[in-house]
Protein backbone atom coordinates (compact mmCIF):
# COMPACT_ATOMS: atom_id res chain seq x y z
CA UNK A 1 0.00 0.00 0.00
CA UNK A 2 1.41 3.50 -0.88
CA UNK A 3 1.89 6.08 1.88
CA UNK A 4 -0.82 7.99 2.91
CA UNK A 5 -2.93 5.72 0.52
CA UNK A 6 -6.33 5.15 2.56
CA UNK A 7 -7.45 1.78 5.01
CA UNK A 8 -11.14 0.81 5.48
CA UNK A 9 -11.25 0.51 9.37
CA UNK A 10 -14.88 -0.70 9.01
CA UNK A 11 -18.35 0.14 11.10
CA UNK A 12 -16.47 -1.00 13.96
CA UNK A 13 -13.67 1.34 13.47
CA UNK A 14 -15.85 4.01 12.56
CA UNK A 15 -17.28 3.57 16.09
CA UNK A 16 -14.41 3.54 17.88
CA UNK A 17 -13.32 6.82 16.56
CA UNK A 18 -17.17 8.42 16.84
CA UNK A 19 -16.69 7.67 20.64
CA UNK A 20 -12.97 10.17 20.65
CA UNK A 21 -15.31 12.59 19.13
CA UNK A 22 -17.81 12.10 21.85
CA UNK A 23 -14.88 12.20 24.62
CA UNK A 24 -13.94 15.53 22.70
CA UNK A 25 -17.25 16.75 23.00
CA UNK A 26 -18.35 15.75 26.72
CA UNK A 27 -15.13 17.97 28.18
CA UNK A 28 -16.12 21.15 25.79
CA UNK A 29 -20.01 21.07 26.84
CA UNK A 30 -19.35 21.83 30.39
CA UNK A 31 -17.05 24.43 29.71
CA UNK A 32 -18.93 26.26 27.08
CA UNK A 33 -22.57 25.55 29.35
CA UNK A 34 -22.28 24.99 32.75
CA UNK A 35 -20.00 27.27 33.80
CA UNK A 36 -21.07 29.93 31.70
CA UNK A 37 -24.26 29.67 34.34
CA UNK A 38 -21.94 29.55 37.25
CA UNK A 39 -20.46 32.52 36.48
CA UNK A 40 -23.63 34.56 34.91
CA UNK A 41 -26.09 33.41 37.85
CA UNK A 42 -23.66 31.96 41.43
CA UNK A 43 -21.25 34.49 41.02
CA UNK A 44 -23.00 37.76 39.34
CA UNK A 45 -20.49 38.62 36.92
CA UNK A 46 -21.61 40.44 33.64
CA UNK A 47 -22.51 37.62 30.63
CA UNK A 48 -20.02 39.25 28.92
CA UNK A 49 -17.19 37.27 30.41
CA UNK A 50 -18.29 33.65 29.85
CA UNK A 51 -19.18 34.96 26.46
CA UNK A 52 -15.88 36.17 25.60
CA UNK A 53 -14.03 33.19 26.85
CA UNK A 54 -16.03 30.68 25.02
CA UNK A 55 -14.87 33.07 21.93
CA UNK A 56 -11.66 32.71 22.67
CA UNK A 57 -11.11 29.34 22.94
CA UNK A 58 -12.66 29.57 19.07
CA UNK A 59 -10.49 32.26 18.19
CA UNK A 60 -7.69 29.98 19.14
CA UNK A 61 -8.39 27.34 16.91
CA UNK A 62 -6.60 29.55 14.12
CA UNK A 63 -3.91 27.24 15.15
CA UNK A 64 -6.03 24.48 13.48
CA UNK A 65 -3.76 24.11 10.70
CA UNK A 66 -0.32 24.13 12.64
CA UNK A 67 -1.57 21.19 14.59
CA UNK A 68 -2.79 19.29 11.21
CA UNK A 69 0.57 20.01 9.35
CA UNK A 70 2.32 18.55 12.70
CA UNK A 71 1.23 14.99 12.36
CA UNK A 72 1.47 15.60 8.35
CA UNK A 73 5.05 15.82 9.09
CA UNK A 74 5.02 12.99 11.58
CA UNK A 75 3.14 10.55 9.40
CA UNK A 76 0.60 9.59 12.31
CA UNK A 77 -2.44 11.17 14.01
CA UNK A 78 -2.61 9.16 17.39
CA UNK A 79 -0.08 10.85 19.63
CA UNK A 80 -1.95 13.92 18.15
CA UNK A 81 -5.13 13.32 19.26
CA UNK A 82 -4.44 11.99 22.80
CA UNK A 83 -2.04 14.61 23.60
CA UNK A 84 -4.79 17.13 22.56
CA UNK A 85 -7.08 15.27 24.69
CA UNK A 86 -4.81 15.44 27.58
CA UNK A 87 -4.60 19.40 26.82
CA UNK A 88 -8.05 19.53 26.76
CA UNK A 89 -9.21 18.21 29.98
CA UNK A 90 -6.46 19.93 32.02
CA UNK A 91 -7.99 23.01 30.42
CA UNK A 92 -11.08 21.96 30.96
CA UNK A 93 -10.75 21.20 34.63
CA UNK A 94 -8.31 24.29 35.27
CA UNK A 95 -11.81 26.49 33.80
CA UNK A 96 -13.62 25.23 36.76
CA UNK A 97 -11.11 25.65 39.66
CA UNK A 98 -10.85 28.99 38.02
CA UNK A 99 -14.21 29.86 38.55
CA UNK A 100 -14.33 28.57 41.99
CA UNK A 101 -11.50 31.03 42.34
CA UNK A 102 -13.50 33.74 40.83
CA UNK A 103 -15.84 34.11 43.99
CA UNK A 104 -12.74 34.82 46.28
CA UNK A 105 -10.16 36.86 43.91
CA UNK A 106 -12.22 37.68 40.88
CA UNK A 107 -9.48 38.98 39.18
CA UNK A 108 -6.87 36.28 39.51
CA UNK A 109 -9.75 33.72 38.78
CA UNK A 110 -10.17 35.19 35.27
CA UNK A 111 -6.74 35.45 34.38
CA UNK A 112 -6.73 31.32 35.18
CA UNK A 113 -9.75 31.24 33.22
CA UNK A 114 -8.51 32.81 30.34
CA UNK A 115 -5.31 30.71 29.97
CA UNK A 116 -7.51 27.26 30.43
CA UNK A 117 -9.64 28.79 27.97
CA UNK A 118 -6.65 28.72 25.35
CA UNK A 119 -5.62 25.47 26.64
CA UNK A 120 -9.11 24.46 25.52
CA UNK A 121 -8.73 25.83 22.25
CA UNK A 122 -5.31 24.39 21.93
CA UNK A 123 -6.79 20.73 22.93
CA UNK A 124 -9.53 20.99 20.68
CA UNK A 125 -7.64 21.95 17.91
CA UNK A 126 -4.83 19.06 18.13
CA UNK A 127 -7.20 15.95 18.83
CA UNK A 128 -10.40 17.30 16.72
CA UNK A 129 -7.90 18.16 13.49
CA UNK A 130 -5.87 14.81 13.92
CA UNK A 131 -9.39 12.72 14.58
CA UNK A 132 -11.20 13.88 11.54
CA UNK A 133 -7.85 14.00 9.56
CA UNK A 134 -7.52 9.98 10.88
CA UNK A 135 -11.46 9.34 9.62
CA UNK A 136 -10.72 10.62 6.46
CA UNK A 137 -7.71 7.97 5.61
CA UNK A 138 -9.79 5.18 7.24
CA UNK A 139 -12.90 5.52 5.89
CA UNK A 140 -13.37 4.39 1.59
CA UNK A 141 -15.36 7.08 -0.24
CA UNK A 142 -18.67 4.57 -0.47
CA UNK A 143 -18.84 5.11 3.64
CA UNK A 144 -18.33 8.69 3.88
CA UNK A 145 -22.19 10.32 4.47
CA UNK A 146 -22.79 7.52 6.89
CA UNK A 147 -19.82 7.62 8.45
CA UNK A 148 -19.95 11.25 9.20
CA UNK A 149 -23.29 10.76 10.16
CA UNK A 150 -22.44 8.50 13.06
CA UNK A 151 -19.81 10.33 14.36
CA UNK A 152 -21.66 13.32 14.05
CA UNK A 153 -25.11 11.74 15.93
CA UNK A 154 -22.60 10.12 18.52
CA UNK A 155 -20.87 13.50 19.47
CA UNK A 156 -24.72 15.17 20.09
CA UNK A 157 -25.69 12.11 21.67
CA UNK A 158 -22.31 12.61 24.24
CA UNK A 159 -23.07 16.33 24.69
CA UNK A 160 -26.62 15.55 25.72
CA UNK A 161 -25.70 12.81 27.81
CA UNK A 162 -22.86 14.51 29.53
CA UNK A 163 -24.81 17.60 30.01
CA UNK A 164 -27.60 15.49 31.69
CA UNK A 165 -25.76 13.02 33.77
CA UNK A 166 -23.55 15.98 34.94
CA UNK A 167 -26.33 18.16 36.00
CA UNK A 168 -27.36 15.44 38.52
CA UNK A 169 -24.44 15.03 40.16
CA UNK A 170 -23.78 18.92 40.17
CA UNK A 171 -26.72 18.75 42.64
CA UNK A 172 -26.72 20.20 45.71
CA UNK A 173 -24.31 22.24 43.90
CA UNK A 174 -21.08 23.68 45.63
CA UNK A 175 -17.91 25.06 43.87
CA UNK A 176 -15.73 22.25 45.19
CA UNK A 177 -18.04 19.76 43.28
CA UNK A 178 -18.13 21.33 40.42
CA UNK A 179 -14.47 20.79 40.02
CA UNK A 180 -14.85 17.44 41.21
CA UNK A 181 -17.85 16.56 38.63
CA UNK A 182 -15.34 18.37 35.73
CA UNK A 183 -12.33 16.04 37.02
CA UNK A 184 -14.52 12.59 36.60
CA UNK A 185 -15.89 13.99 33.33
CA UNK A 186 -13.21 14.37 32.02
CA UNK A 187 -10.74 11.46 33.48
CA UNK A 188 -13.48 9.38 32.15
CA UNK A 189 -13.13 11.03 28.79
CA UNK A 190 -9.72 10.51 28.35
CA UNK A 191 -9.45 7.24 28.93
CA UNK A 192 -12.53 5.72 26.85
CA UNK A 193 -11.03 7.64 23.95
CA UNK A 194 -7.63 6.27 24.65
CA UNK A 195 -8.82 2.71 24.53
CA UNK A 196 -10.87 3.52 21.88
CA UNK A 197 -7.80 4.57 19.89
CA UNK A 198 -5.33 1.35 20.97
CA UNK A 199 -4.41 -0.01 17.56
CA UNK A 200 -7.19 2.29 15.22
CA UNK A 201 -3.99 3.44 13.52
CA UNK A 202 -1.64 0.49 13.35
CA UNK A 203 2.22 2.09 12.61
CA UNK A 204 3.70 4.72 10.37
CA UNK A 205 5.17 2.97 6.90
CA UNK A 206 8.31 2.82 6.26
CA UNK A 207 7.69 4.69 3.16
CA UNK A 208 6.23 7.66 4.98
CA UNK A 209 9.57 8.32 6.79
CA UNK A 210 11.58 8.95 3.95
CA UNK A 211 9.05 10.62 1.80
CA UNK A 212 10.12 14.18 2.77
CA UNK A 213 13.31 14.06 4.39
CA UNK A 214 13.59 18.22 4.81
CA UNK A 215 9.93 19.30 5.81
CA UNK A 216 9.19 22.33 4.54
CA UNK A 217 8.03 25.47 6.93
CA UNK A 218 4.85 25.54 8.12
CA UNK A 219 4.45 28.89 6.46
CA UNK A 220 5.22 27.50 2.82
CA UNK A 221 3.16 24.15 3.24
CA UNK A 222 -0.18 26.51 4.11
CA UNK A 223 0.47 28.87 1.64
CA UNK A 224 1.01 25.37 -0.93
CA UNK A 225 -2.64 24.62 0.01
CA UNK A 226 -3.81 28.15 0.11
CA UNK A 227 -3.00 28.14 -3.50
CA UNK A 228 -4.76 25.34 -4.73
CA UNK A 229 -8.52 26.47 -6.03
CA UNK A 230 -10.63 23.63 -4.46
CA UNK A 231 -9.39 24.10 -1.04
CA UNK A 232 -9.54 28.05 -1.18
CA UNK A 233 -12.94 27.66 -2.35
CA UNK A 234 -14.09 25.39 0.20
CA UNK A 235 -12.39 27.24 2.71
CA UNK A 236 -14.91 29.98 1.73
CA UNK A 237 -17.90 28.12 1.66
CA UNK A 238 -16.92 26.65 5.29
CA UNK A 239 -16.85 30.13 6.71
CA UNK A 240 -20.00 31.35 4.96
CA UNK A 241 -22.28 28.44 5.52
CA UNK A 242 -21.06 28.04 9.04
CA UNK A 243 -21.27 32.21 9.84
CA UNK A 244 -25.09 31.54 8.01
CA UNK A 245 -25.41 28.47 10.08
CA UNK A 246 -24.54 29.83 13.77
CA UNK A 247 -25.76 33.24 13.29
CA UNK A 248 -29.15 32.14 14.62
CA UNK A 249 -28.25 30.41 18.13
CA UNK A 250 -28.65 32.96 20.06
CA UNK A 251 -31.68 35.13 18.59
CA UNK A 252 -33.92 32.11 17.92
CA UNK A 253 -36.09 31.62 21.21
CA UNK A 254 -35.55 35.51 21.81
CA UNK A 255 -37.56 36.00 18.56
CA UNK A 256 -40.39 33.42 19.08
CA UNK A 257 -40.37 34.79 23.02
CA UNK A 258 -40.91 38.40 22.10
CA UNK A 259 -42.70 38.15 19.00
CA UNK A 260 -44.53 35.55 19.34
CA UNK A 261 -45.17 35.63 23.38
CA UNK A 262 -43.94 32.13 23.66
CA UNK A 263 -43.04 31.18 27.33
CA UNK A 264 -38.92 30.26 28.45
CA UNK A 265 -40.46 26.57 28.25
CA UNK A 266 -42.15 26.56 24.76
CA UNK A 267 -38.94 28.31 23.21
CA UNK A 268 -36.59 25.44 24.54
CA UNK A 269 -39.08 22.94 23.32
CA UNK A 270 -38.47 25.03 19.39
CA UNK A 271 -34.61 24.83 20.10
CA UNK A 272 -35.27 20.94 20.81
CA UNK A 273 -37.39 20.81 17.95
CA UNK A 274 -34.53 22.81 15.71
CA UNK A 275 -31.77 20.17 16.90
CA UNK A 276 -34.69 17.34 16.21
CA UNK A 277 -34.67 18.51 12.56
CA UNK A 278 -30.73 18.71 12.15
CA UNK A 279 -30.81 15.05 13.21
CA UNK A 280 -33.13 13.76 10.79
CA UNK A 281 -31.29 15.87 7.63
CA UNK A 282 -28.20 14.20 8.63
CA UNK A 283 -29.84 11.12 8.90
CA UNK A 284 -31.64 11.37 5.44
CA UNK A 285 -28.21 12.61 3.49
CA UNK A 286 -26.53 9.26 5.06
CA UNK A 287 -29.42 7.44 3.86
CA UNK A 288 -29.15 8.80 0.40
CA UNK A 289 -25.45 8.34 0.51
CA UNK A 290 -26.42 4.77 1.13
CA UNK A 291 -27.84 4.71 -1.98
CA UNK A 292 -31.70 3.84 -0.67
CA UNK A 293 -33.13 6.76 -2.11
CA UNK A 294 -31.90 6.34 -5.40
CA UNK A 295 -28.71 7.19 -7.82
CA UNK A 296 -30.34 11.04 -8.17
CA UNK A 297 -29.71 11.89 -4.76
CA UNK A 298 -26.55 10.72 -3.47
CA UNK A 299 -24.58 13.12 -5.03
CA UNK A 300 -23.16 15.32 -2.03
CA UNK A 301 -22.77 18.15 -4.16
CA UNK A 302 -26.24 18.55 -4.87
CA UNK A 303 -27.04 17.78 -1.05
CA UNK A 304 -24.22 21.09 0.02
CA UNK A 305 -26.31 23.03 -2.16
CA UNK A 306 -29.78 21.97 -1.80
CA UNK A 307 -29.51 22.26 1.77
CA UNK A 308 -28.30 25.49 1.65
CA UNK A 309 -30.98 26.87 -0.54
CA UNK A 310 -33.35 25.74 1.68
CA UNK A 311 -31.79 26.71 4.58
CA UNK A 312 -32.27 30.23 3.33
CA UNK A 313 -36.06 29.78 2.03
CA UNK A 314 -36.43 28.33 5.99
CA UNK A 315 -35.31 31.38 7.27
CA UNK A 316 -37.07 33.68 4.51
CA UNK A 317 -39.85 31.59 6.12
CA UNK A 318 -38.93 33.49 9.61
CA UNK A 319 -39.04 36.64 7.92
CA UNK A 320 -42.62 35.99 6.73
CA UNK A 321 -43.12 34.91 10.08
CA UNK A 322 -42.73 38.08 11.95
CA UNK A 323 -44.38 40.00 9.44
CA UNK A 324 -47.41 37.64 9.46
CA UNK A 325 -46.92 38.35 13.74
CA UNK A 326 -46.90 42.24 12.89
CA UNK A 327 -50.14 42.01 11.29
CA UNK A 328 -52.18 39.53 13.71
CA UNK A 329 -51.59 36.26 11.85
CA UNK A 330 -50.91 33.00 12.73
CA UNK A 331 -48.00 31.44 11.39
CA UNK A 332 -46.96 27.94 11.69
CA UNK A 333 -43.37 28.81 13.48
CA UNK A 334 -42.54 25.48 14.76
CA UNK A 335 -43.24 23.86 11.14
CA UNK A 336 -41.07 26.80 10.06
CA UNK A 337 -38.23 25.93 12.58
CA UNK A 338 -37.86 22.20 11.85
CA UNK A 339 -37.64 22.37 8.39
CA UNK A 340 -34.58 25.28 9.19
CA UNK A 341 -33.38 22.25 11.38
CA UNK A 342 -33.69 19.61 8.49
CA UNK A 343 -32.17 21.67 6.10
CA UNK A 344 -29.35 22.61 8.33
CA UNK A 345 -28.59 19.31 8.88
CA UNK A 346 -28.53 18.07 5.16
CA UNK A 347 -26.33 20.51 4.07
CA UNK A 348 -23.73 20.49 7.29
CA UNK A 349 -23.69 16.57 6.91
CA UNK A 350 -22.86 16.98 3.44
CA UNK A 351 -19.90 19.66 3.42
CA UNK A 352 -18.37 17.02 6.06
CA UNK A 353 -18.13 14.31 3.49
CA UNK A 354 -17.00 16.62 0.79
CA UNK A 355 -14.10 17.78 3.23
CA UNK A 356 -13.37 13.60 3.30
CA UNK A 357 -13.43 13.57 -0.40
CA UNK A 358 -11.37 16.62 -0.61
CA UNK A 359 -8.93 16.18 1.68
CA UNK A 360 -6.19 14.85 -0.39
CA UNK A 361 -7.22 16.48 -3.58
CA UNK A 362 -3.61 18.16 -4.25
CA UNK A 363 0.14 18.16 -2.72
CA UNK A 364 0.10 14.93 -0.78
CA UNK A 365 1.26 14.99 3.02
CA UNK A 366 -0.66 17.79 3.50
CA UNK A 367 -4.29 16.56 4.42
CA UNK A 368 -3.83 18.02 8.16
CA UNK A 369 -3.33 20.93 7.11
CA UNK A 370 -6.30 21.36 4.60
CA UNK A 371 -8.21 19.87 7.58
CA UNK A 372 -7.10 22.47 10.18
CA UNK A 373 -7.56 25.29 7.42
CA UNK A 374 -11.28 23.99 7.08
CA UNK A 375 -11.63 24.02 10.85
CA UNK A 376 -10.21 27.05 11.66
CA UNK A 377 -12.56 28.57 9.01
CA UNK A 378 -15.66 26.56 10.82
CA UNK A 379 -14.33 27.65 14.51
CA UNK A 380 -13.57 31.46 13.54
CA UNK A 381 -17.45 31.61 11.66
CA UNK A 382 -19.25 30.16 15.03
CA UNK A 383 -16.96 32.34 17.13
CA UNK A 384 -18.31 35.47 15.33
CA UNK A 385 -21.69 34.19 14.39
CA UNK A 386 -23.23 34.37 17.75
CA UNK A 387 -22.32 37.35 18.29
CA UNK A 388 -22.59 39.21 15.27
CA UNK A 389 -26.25 37.60 15.16
CA UNK A 390 -27.06 39.31 18.60
CA UNK A 391 -25.04 42.28 17.84
CA UNK A 392 -26.99 42.55 14.62
CA UNK A 393 -30.36 42.56 16.29
CA UNK A 394 -29.91 45.02 18.88
CA UNK A 395 -28.36 47.43 16.49
CA UNK A 396 -31.49 46.67 13.85
CA UNK A 397 -33.63 47.16 16.79
CA UNK A 398 -32.23 50.59 17.67
CA UNK A 399 -32.11 52.12 13.86
CA UNK A 400 -35.67 50.45 13.06
CA UNK A 401 -37.20 50.95 16.48
CA UNK A 402 -39.51 47.62 15.55
CA UNK A 403 -38.49 44.54 17.04
CA UNK A 404 -40.14 42.12 14.24
CA UNK A 405 -37.94 44.23 11.65
CA UNK A 406 -34.89 43.62 13.97
CA UNK A 407 -34.98 40.34 14.00
CA UNK A 408 -36.56 40.00 10.61
CA UNK A 409 -33.70 41.52 9.14
CA UNK A 410 -31.24 39.58 10.30
CA UNK A 411 -32.70 36.61 9.44
CA UNK A 412 -33.16 38.45 5.57
CA UNK A 413 -29.24 38.78 5.99
CA UNK A 414 -28.74 35.27 6.83
CA UNK A 415 -30.70 33.74 3.84
CA UNK A 416 -28.94 35.91 1.40
CA UNK A 417 -25.31 34.34 3.09
CA UNK A 418 -26.89 30.66 2.31
CA UNK A 419 -27.41 31.68 -1.32
CA UNK A 420 -23.84 33.03 -1.66
CA UNK A 421 -22.61 29.45 0.47
CA UNK A 422 -24.88 27.42 -1.99
CA UNK A 423 -23.28 29.47 -5.35
CA UNK A 424 -20.20 28.40 -3.61
CA UNK A 425 -20.72 24.85 -3.22
CA UNK A 426 -21.98 24.36 -6.59
CA UNK A 427 -18.36 25.94 -7.96
CA UNK A 428 -16.99 22.98 -5.73
CA UNK A 429 -15.32 19.90 -7.50
CA UNK A 430 -16.12 20.18 -10.49
CA UNK A 431 -19.06 17.47 -11.62
CA UNK A 432 -20.97 16.51 -8.79
CA UNK A 433 -19.58 12.85 -7.83
CA UNK A 434 -21.74 9.93 -6.60
CA UNK A 435 -20.98 9.14 -2.67
CA UNK A 436 -19.84 5.54 -4.09
CA UNK A 437 -17.43 7.20 -6.87
CA UNK A 438 -13.29 5.83 -6.46
CA UNK A 439 -12.14 9.18 -6.17
CA UNK A 440 -8.53 7.47 -7.19
CA UNK A 441 -10.02 7.01 -10.71
CA UNK A 442 -10.25 10.96 -10.92
CA UNK A 443 -7.54 13.08 -12.75
CA UNK A 444 -6.53 15.58 -10.53
CA UNK A 445 -4.08 18.54 -11.39
CA UNK A 446 -0.79 18.36 -9.16
CA UNK A 447 2.22 21.03 -8.68
CA UNK A 448 5.33 20.63 -10.55
CA UNK A 449 7.25 17.50 -9.86
CA UNK A 450 4.90 16.05 -7.62
CA UNK A 451 2.67 13.05 -7.32
CA UNK A 452 -0.46 12.25 -5.90
CA UNK A 453 -1.47 8.88 -3.59
CA UNK A 454 -4.95 7.10 -3.31
CA UNK A 455 -7.37 9.58 -1.19
CA UNK A 456 -7.51 10.52 2.31
CA UNK A 457 -10.43 11.84 3.31
CA UNK A 458 -11.39 14.52 6.73
CA UNK A 459 -14.24 16.25 9.23
CA UNK A 460 -14.89 19.25 11.60
CA UNK A 461 -15.94 19.88 15.44
CA UNK A 462 -18.07 19.83 18.00
CA UNK A 463 -19.94 23.26 18.75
Amino acid sequence: MKAGAATDIGWLGVLRLGLVQMAIGAMVVLTTSTLNRVMVVELALPALLPGLLVALHYVVQVTRPRMGFGSDMGGRRTPWIVGGLAVLGLGAVGAAAATFWMASAPMAGIALAVGCFVLIGCGVSAAGTNLLVLLAKSVPEARRAPAATIVWMMMIFGLAFTAVMAGKLLDPFSPARMVAVMAGVCGLAFVVAVLALFGVEGRRPRAAEAAEAAPPPFRQALAQVWAEPEARRFTVFIFVSMLAFSAQDLILEPFAGSIFGWTPGQTTQLSGLQHGGVLAGMVMVAVAGAGLLGRRLRTLRGWAVGGCIASGLALLGLVAAGGAAAAGRSWPLAANVFVLGLANGAFSIAAIASMMRLAAEGRERREGVRIGLWGAAQALAFGLGGMLGAGASDLARWLLGSPVAAYTSVFAAEALLFVFAAVLAARIGGPAPAVTTDSSSRPVAQPPGHTRTEPAVALGQPR
